[in-house]
């Protein structure tokens, strides 16, 4: 009776040697975890630590990761110093593109000027217009005392064939923002038609800007106008003769990139 109570002991004992496989494999699962996990960074050398570590446990038994393999990738992840590097390259071609767009830029705004400037010689017209070259873009003034009269925003003959030269000068591809400015003096300027000499410089440039535009191929979107009364003066008001000067129509044509580097680069060859 007792020999048979020891037998069905012997069958009902649980057969545990399945947990040795079991661990190697939860061994093995946690193994691939941190070769993952390490995969996400993009430290090399933490890969190469990593390689070292479970060749060392590894070696000396039977295991997945045989001899000579490695965990680090074939196609490791690029250093951070390579990105910077190429960043910073993309970033100088960048900055060589815009000077080299720069100089033509400024190239294209010369020639406007000549073109205008040969307009003023041919027809001696020095006394009532003038240009001028800045980082800005190029400044063209208009004397109004010629353009229009006294008091009145509305533009004589002779202005009206000044702003149809200047229109077909300007009118280029690519096109450029044209700000066409109006100035007076500091007389005070109160008649049936304008309160202030802001009024009256705002509405000369208006005037001024539409003839450009019939002149013009350009969209309207390019143009725009300003009026600043008596309030930025070329000289001072103390004389007639300056005062004459500070009633003006000035058009600006502006870059359509920074050439304030390449008109630095002219000078100094200069």
């Amino acid at each position: 009776m007792k020999r048979r109570n020891r037998d069905r002991k012997k069958e009902e004992k649980v057969d545990d040697s399945w947990l040795l496989p079991y661990s190697d494999m939860l061994t093995l699962l946690l193994a691939l975890f941190i070769v993952l996990f390490a995969m996400s960074e993009i430290d090399v050398k933490r890969f190469e630590n990593l390689a070292s570590i479970f060749k060392t446990e590894f070696t000396g038994g039977s295991n997945m990761i045989h001899e000579g393999a490695s965990i680090v990738p074939e196609n490791p992840p690029v250093d951070s110093d390579d990105e910077e590097e190429e960043e910073g390259e993309e970033s100088e071609a960048d900055e060589d593109n815009e000077k080299i767009e720069a100089a033509k830029d400024l190239e294209h705004l010369q020639a406007m000027q000549e073109d205008i400037e040969d307009y003023i010689a041919a027809n001696s017209l020095t006394d009532i217009l003038g240009t001028k070259l800045t980082e800005a873009g190029l400044l063209v003034t208009v004397r109004t005392d010629i353009t229009f009269d006294s008091g009145s925003a509305k533009v004589k003959a002779n202005g009206v064939e000044i702003a149809g030269e200047i229109a077909t000068i300007i009118d280029s591809d690519p096109p450029h923002e044209i700000v066409v400015n109006g100035h007076a003096d500091d007389r005070p300027m109160n008649n049936e038609e304008f309160a202030s000499n802001w009024e009256l410089s705002t509405m000369r440039a208006i005037q001024f800007m539409y003839l450009l535009l019939e002149e013009s191929t350009l969209e309207p979107k390019w143009f725009s106008a300003k009026g600043y009364g008596e309030y930025r003066p070329a000289v001072e008001n103390t004389s007639e003769a300056n005062r004459a000067l500070n009633r003006r129509v000035e058009v600006l044509i502006q870059p359509n990139y920074d050439i304030e580097d390449s008109i630095m680069e002219e000078e100094k060859q200069d």
